[in-house]
């Protein structure tokens, strides 16, 4: 299958086109050099903090959590904001702990990271922007999940936090024996992929820019040690001064290039210049000839679009038309008169409707049945019934009860016969021991 081979190897060569021309921004990037500190005591760029513990900054990783003791929080926070629209982040952990291990991790892009310090989702109040958490939410083994806040829910009082994840995937990250890769696109909407494959993703949704990156980590009694070794963003242009990105100081500045040549057979975009660059006449019809030509060109690539389009949903109609059951007065499947003539489709629509309509006819005769009939009388017997059982038992049981204790009981005249009998022969019984006893002989010393 030759199509689906050369559409792949399309995607692929896309992709690494995409990936060899971004660029990291080392201030708010971390793991992609040699070292993770150049002296062992601070993240460059980066702010860390933690409650119970202090957090580790290991040659490699940072250890946000330890696997002892429990009950700890771990935070690391860029220094600097994230100057473009559209960035990659790469993000590198590791979660190894006992078999019943607790606590969650929070990838943060927020506009006020003092808000969130070392919370997660669960424990903070309100925030501005996006929370990705990593946990073992619903017993599944391990659930990523995605949550978008603008300041107004307060996440710490919701009674149903779960609902408010726009997107979510199950991903089992505890004690794999190695780092997983999570990569969160900020391109054309939102993305998140796990291990290079896709999480969820949303075009609905699209983050500013100026917003600060944060990871937080949280464990229970039974803790889990979160490891991060790497966390980069990248950029399609090169890191600048963080002045430069200021709105402030771009005013003057002409307006990014947008790509559009994304998809093939797309013309290029023909690149913005300065006033000032064009001083002739010639430069100036040149310049409004390429830049109508290419309007032309995109014009023409939309139409074909339509076209494309067009076609399709033509496609998509007929495959449904054709789907459709054949009509009750059309011929059989195998004949020559359904070889010869084609479907009747209104007619297979016309049967549908009138057997929808026959279904409501006879939802209706239920509904007036049940509601013209008459419960009271049915009612009334059946209290009448229970009445009367009810007045049977109180006035019959007592005298029942009291005939059956009486038939039952003994009778005092027995009992004094017995009494008497019984100690008329224990009279006889000692009178006859005493005779035997007088007629035994007697011994002399």
């Amino acid at each position: 299958m030759p199509r689906p081979q050369s559409s792949q190897l399309l995607l692929w060569l896309l992709h690494a086109t995409i990936t060899s021309a971004l660029f990291t921004l080392d201030s708010v990037s971390f793991g992609h050099q040699a070292q993770l500190s150049p002296n062992g005591r601070a993240l460059p760029g980066w702010s860390l903090s933690g409650e119970n513990h202090q957090v580790q900054l290991l040659s490699d990783r940072v250890i946000l959590t330890p696997p002892v003791p429990g009950n700890a929080r771990g935070a690391a926070w860029s220094d600097e904001t994230v100057p473009s629209e559209d960035w990659t982040a790469d993000f590198l952990f590791r979660a190894s702990g006992q078999d019943m291990g607790t606590g969650n991790l929070n990838i943060w892009y927020t506009k006020d990271k003092s808000q969130i310090g070392t919370n997660s989702v669960y424990t903070v109040n309100s925030f501005d922007g996006l929370a990705l958490v990593i946990d073992q939410y619903g017993g599944t083994g391990g659930k990523i999940r995605g949550f978008l806040n603008d300041g107004t829910q307060n996440f710490k009082a919701h009674s149903s936090l779960e609902s408010l994840a726009f997107g979510h995937c199950d991903y089992s990250y505890r004690n794999l024996g190695r780092p997983s890769n999570i990569r969160i696109s900020n391109r054309n909407g939102l993305s998140v992929f796990v291990d290079d494959r896709e999480c969820f993703r949303t075009d609905r949704v699209t983050l500013p820019p100026g917003y600060y990156f944060g990871i937080t980590a949280a464990t229970a009694d039974n803790p889990d040690s979160f490891e991060v070794s790497k966390f980069t963003v990248s950029t399609n242009s090169p890191s600048q001064p963080q002045h430069l990105n200021h709105p402030a100081a771009r005013q003057g500045a002409p307006p990014a290039l947008e790509k559009l040549d994304r998809f093939p057979g797309s013309p290029k975009a023909v690149p913005d210049r300065s006033a000032d660059e064009i001083k002739s006449q010639e430069d100036q019809f040149a310049d409004l000839h390429n830049r109508l030509q290419g309007m032309t060109h995109q014009v023409a690539n939309i139409f074909g679009e339509f076209d494309i389009l067009q076609r399709k949903i033509e496609e998509k109609h007929e495959a449904l038309m054709n789907a459709l059951p054949l009509s009750a007065g059309s011929a059989a499947p195998g004949s020559d008169q359904s070889i010869q003539q084609p479907r009747d489709n209104s007619a297979a629509i016309n049967e549908i409707r009138r057997k929808i309509e026959g279904i409501e006819r006879a939802v209706q005769h239920i509904q007036r049945d049940l509601e013209g009939k008459d419960y009271k009388q049915h009612i009334n017997e059946l209290q009448m019934a229970v009445d009367g059982l009810k007045g049977g038992l109180t006035e019959h049981l007592p005298d029942t009860v009291a005939r059956l204790i009486h038939a039952s009981a003994p009778r005092m005249g027995m009992f004094v016969f017995v009494a008497l009998a019984f100690q008329v022969m224990l009279v006889g019984a000692y009178v006859v021991y005493k005779r035997r006893r007088d007629r035994m002989p007697k011994k002399y010393l």
